[in-house]
Parts: structure tokens; sequence; C-alpha cells
């Protein structure tokens, strides 16, 4: 089966209403300065930006968290923050976008990790961060563990992003992954390089292929159904789902379903969040009762949607019933 039926999205997307997710990772606040460029400063051989709109969103496990309440899910969202005004920014948009930020652990010393990017006749031109990269420290994260354990409690599912900010420690993803199993609630992990191989028994390992190639030291063969099936040995997970860019997304189970989905036609605009955007859908999909594959191809759906919006955005269960 490489197609989902309307009838048959229609139904799933029905019983993500009210699934109750639960997200762990590096949440982040995006800011976007828009503007039009009409001459170069003279100080120095750079373009000046005259603003005309700023705006915020929530980004990173934040974002992750924001596309499952927009299909409809219930979702419970943990990371750390600082104790900065970046936070209070990003509390706020949380409570405005249906996402409860009761889980976030502020860190005292420790910035919330902000990204701007700065857009001139909607092209971005350049992005500044702001972030730290150093893992928390040990309170942090037995809090973080303690409030997993609680959200776990009648979850249907887990989702782990990790971007390399500090949150995901060994001792949290092992402390996540346990916690999980023992109450027989599915895992979705977004990995970053470092902490590849610290994720085995998850449910679905979701890297991209830049992630994959590096981790691995070795070309990838998405086509190549053994070597798909060794890749998913080796990481020891039930599922890994490759996300491919432009060439779609490559699917290998632990029951030997080895499927690559071609990427769909549509006019690429913006691909920031995409990956986020899959992570949700396939998540709440999971606990909607679909199979993988179902749950791949919805993805693979509301991914071609997403990137044809400008920045980090969302998809509704309108637009992909639309879509199909």
């Amino acid at each position: 089966m490489t197609r989902l039926s309307r009838h048959r999205a229609a139904s799933l997307l029905q019983a993500m209403k009210g699934a109750r997710v639960v997200v762990l990772g590096d949440v982040m606040l995006d800011r976007y300065l828009s503007g039009r460029v009409d001459r170069i400063s003279p100080e120095a051989p750079v373009p000046v930006l005259r603003v005309e709109e700023e705006r915020m969103s929530p980004g990173g496990a934040a974002n992750v968290a924001v596309n499952v309440a927009a299909l409809g899910g219930k979702v419970r969202l943990l990371g750390v923050v600082g104790t900065d005004p970046a936070a209070g920014e990003l509390t706020q948009l949380l409570q405005s976008l249906d996402v409860e930020p009761e889980g976030l652990v502020p860190v005292d010393g420790r910035c919330t990790t902000v990204k701007t990017r700065v857009l001139a006749q909607g092209q971005q031109v350049v992005r500044v961060d702001r972030e730290e990269h150093g893992a928390i420290p040990a309170q942090a994260a037995a809090a973080l563990l303690k409030g997993v354990s609680q959200a776990l409690e009648g979850a249907d599912v887990l989702i782990l992003e990790d971007y390399n900010k500090g949150v995901m420690t060994p001792q949290v993803i092992r402390g996540c992954l346990e916690a999980a199993a023992r109450g027989g609630i599915a895992t979705v992990v977004d990995p970053k390089r470092d902490h590849f191989f610290l994720y085995a028994g998850c449910t679905v390992f979701k890297p991209n292929a830049k992630e994959l190639e590096g981790a691995l030291g070795e070309a990838l063969r998405p086509d190549d159904a053994q070597w798909m099936e060794a890749c998913r040995s080796r990481l020891n997970t039930s599922s890994l789902l490759l996300t491919l860019g432009s060439q779609g997304m490559a699917l290998q189970t632990n029951e030997n379903l080895h499927v690559r989905v071609p990427a769909l036609a549509r006019e690429v605009y913006d691909v920031s969040g995409a990956g986020d955007t899959v992570s949700a859908t396939v998540a709440l999909a999971l606990a909607a009762g679909a199979t993988l594959m179902e749950a791949t191809l919805l993805a693979n759906q509301a991914a071609s949607l997403e990137v044809a919006k400008a920045g980090v955005a969302t998809v509704s269960p309108q637009e992909l019933l639309d879509a199909l």
C-alpha cells in the first residue's frame, strides 16, 4: 500500500482527537524579524533591514507539542528553560496554543534557547542563535524524570526530541525509555548524532539522512531492504523511519517491512519544522491505532503541507483531509 484513502485518514484523524501525548526534549523560542532591504549600510557593506513585522513561535520540542495540539491531541510538554524573559514569552505562547507548559523546568544561569531569523522580502538572510549545549544539571534531570513518570500515567505515546541542547542526557534518555517500557507506551524518537545509539528499544527511531549518514560513517542505501534492516538491527529499534527531504522517507520495521515513500510534489517554501510535523503526526497516528505504514503515509502528507508554508508552521486535520 502506497496510498492512504481519504476515508481511512478521516477515521484516524477523528481517533487522534483527545489522544494523550507526552513530549520531552529541547524547547526553543523562534523569533522572526521580517521586512525590506532597500539600501546598504554606510557603516559596513551590509544590507539594512527595515523591520515591518516581528513574531514569535514555539520551536524545537515545543513546536512538536504545538503540532500535536493542532492535530487534536492532548499534549504535555516537558523541557528546560532559563529564568529569562524568553522563558516567559515561550510559556505565554504555549498557553495560547493549548499546550500545557507546567512541565518546563527553569534553571538559574541557563538561557532559554532562542533562534532569531531575519527575513528580507520573504527570504531568510541570517539566523542568530542564543543557546547552550552543556548538559543540564542533575537536579533538573531528576525533575524532568519525575515529571515524565507522572505524565506517562494514562498517556498513549511518548515523543523524545533531541536537538543536542543539553536536555537529552544519558540519564534522561534511559529513564524515559524505561518509564515508557514499564507502561507499555510507544516511543517516537527524533535523535541527534551525539546520542544515536542510546535510544535502543524505542518504537520508532526517526533520523534524517544527514544524521544517519554521519552516525554510521557510510553512504545511505534507503532503497536497499537488507541495508535498512541492518541499520534497524544495529540501532536496536522496532522501526527505523528515515526522512530523506525531497526524496521522501524510507521505513523499515522489525516485521521485515521495507517501504520507500516518495515525497509529494509541492512547492517548497520553507523546510523549517518539517521534521517536527512528522514526529507529531506519526506519534498521534500510532496513538489512534494506525499501522506504521499508515502513520508514515499520513506524516508524509503532513510534511508536504508544512514545507509549503513560511517558517515553522502547523498542519490542521482539515488541511490533511483536503490534501487527500
